[in-house]
């Protein structure tokens, strides 16, 4: 595959980006980062091939996100060298970066919602012409858009634009720019399957051509071994290991991000059949932020010792819906119920039909982030016997459940009177889980409950589901990962845009069929 590049020669009022020949072969060579007494990196070292596509994993704090930072110019390496092509380079800036040919797609959009595609595209350059002619530029995009992977109306602003093409839309700008080497952080965090085969599997096409070479930041294994050349994995800011990917597999990858074998998924132990519906969703309709319909007349039923995942595309109304069952958003037409009993999100509901849920954001959905962990953890029996006597608050027996869910969770904090802001994310997230796995439940609705944890909490977390659907528990789990719906959960329902487009067995789901729901296309 070829770029029909724009013209070399300098034109009046335009800066034309520097046409890609080969994709650049870069090595990081011992490359160490500190941040006062952490250590974030400890001498690196990394090798990708020209015209390869190369995976970068780790659990979350191994080093990655610092290392592709010292590759950017974000980060000046403490030690260590970066070579190009063989030669060394002083990369100390984000321009250094550019004049090499590497840029990076980050995780989360950078496009400007009101301007164009085109306008997106052109404004990225550095330095930008004070006068931009824009006729000459259009006819340049075009010219780049007939050969390039992906196809975008350039006169639609990003704003109006689906996630699988705004995301689309972040990787042309790099590719309009002329980069040699290309770093993608979580690059299909927000597309359905179809659309991250097509993304990853068109740019592996360009870094085969020989134009451009591909840094992949993923947890995704299933992409890894379907996309990638060779992988790198990182563990607590060292080197631990690379595999061609031939060589490997999942659970070897696994093994080397966690320092350990993980334990069996547990999906092909026998179980026994769904009972009769425990949570029934009739017609719940919410409205987002804005005021506008964003869960509209959703229907859901959930048998005991079921678990139904719901899939979707991020922000076709699964926060919405899952903030409207458990009351942090008003619902406006609908009704629930929890063993035919009408199910009205307070308190004494929560605690008598023992429904609990695991929030997205738990630190703004699920915690007072001022408040100590001790406090927070103690959020669902504070005014229970035995922790309090009346109006008396038996402090002792608190810290000592604290402890007791702390330890049990591997939460990692300075202490238990440590507000919970001070704890990273996913330590909030296992503090959380521990607190609402501790009641006794009927109905369990866990949002995107492994976010942010690490390969061996994602483990337990997953496992604890399970434990609750045993145990007759309707648990619903809400996940932008289909790999994780897929292993964990009996039934897969879509939302797209604000309803449920699809409902199937597991066992008889088609991820194609999934990915073309997801995409609205039903």
């Amino acid at each position: 595959m070829s770029f029909a590049q724009p013209p070399r020669e300098q034109l009046p009022g335009a800066l034309p980006p520097p046409a890609p020949d080969t994709g650049a072969r870069i090595e990081a060579l011992g490359l160490s980062k500190r941040f006062g007494a952490f250590t974030a990196l400890d001498r690196v070292s990394l090798v990708v091939q020209a015209g390869s596509v190369h995976a970068l994993l780790g659990e979350n704090g191994a080093g990655k996100s610092t290392l592709v930072k010292c590759l950017v110019g974000f980060h000046l390496a403490d030690d260590g060298q970066i070579t190009v092509d063989g030669r060394e380079q002083a990369i100390r800036s984000a321009e250094d970066a550019d004049r090499l040919g590497i840029g990076m797609v980050y995780q989360h959009f950078t496009a400007v919602p009101s301007m164009t595609v085109a306008e997106n595209m052109i404004v990225a350059r550095r330095p930008l012409p004070l006068r931009v002619d824009w006729r000459r530029e259009h006819e340049r995009l075009e010219a780049f858009m007939r050969e390039a992977p992906f196809k975008l109306p350039l006169d639609v602003p990003a704003g109006q634009l689906a996630a699988g093409q705004r995301q689309k839309l972040e990787i042309l700008r790099q590719l309009f720019l002329g980069r040699r080497f290309l770093i993608l952080d979580e690059p299909t965090s927000v597309l359905t399957p179809g659309e991250s085969d097509e993304v990853l599997g068109r740019l592996r096409d360009l870094a085969r051509s020989g134009v451009l070479t591909i840094l992949v930041i993923t947890h995704k294994l299933r992409e890894v071994m379907t996309h990638a050349d060779r992988v790198t994995v990182l563990r607590r800011g060292k080197w631990v290991g690379d595999r061609e990917i031939g060589d490997t597999n999942p659970m070897d990858l696994a093994t080397l991000m966690v320092g350990e074998a993980l334990g069996g998924s547990g999906t092909a132990q026998p179980r026994r059949e769904p009972g009769p519906p425990r949570l029934e969703v009739h017609e719940l309709s919410a409205d987002n932020d804005a005021g506008r319909a964003a869960v509209r007349a959703v229907s859901l039923t959930v048998r005991q010792g079921e678990i139904v995942g719901i899939a979707g595309v991020s922000g076709n109304g699964q926060r919405e819906f899952v903030e409207a069952l458990v009351g942090q958003r008003q619902a406006t037409g609908g009704r629930v119920t929890v063993d035919g009993t009408p199910f009205r999100p307070t308190r004494k509901a929560i605690r008598e039909l023992g429904v609990y849920c695991l929030p997205e954001e738990p630190l703004r959905n699920a915690c007072l982030g001022d408040l100590p962990v001790v406090h927070n953890l103690a959020l669902r029996v504070f005014d229970e016997p035995p922790y309090a006597r009346g109006w008396l608050l038996r402090r002792h027996l608190l810290r000592g459940h604290a402890q007791q869910l702390v330890d049990l969770f591997k939460v990692r904090l300075p202490g238990l009177d440590s507000p919970m802001r001070a704890l990273s994310g996913g330590n909030v997230q296992r503090a959380v889980l521990a607190r609402e796995f501790e009641k006794p439940a009927r109905v369990l609705i866990a949002a995107n409950p492994t976010f942010g944890l690490d390969l061996a909490a994602v483990a337990t977390v997953h496992q604890r589901l399970r434990e609750a659907r045993e145990r007759g528990v309707a648990v619903v789990v809400v996940s932008e990962d289909l790999d994780e719906l897929m292993e964990l959960a009996d039934r897969i329902a879509v939302m797209s845009e604000g309803r449920i487009v699809y409902d199937s067995p597991r066992a008889s789901a088609d991820v194609r069929e999934i990915g073309r729901h997801m995409a609205g296309g039903h």
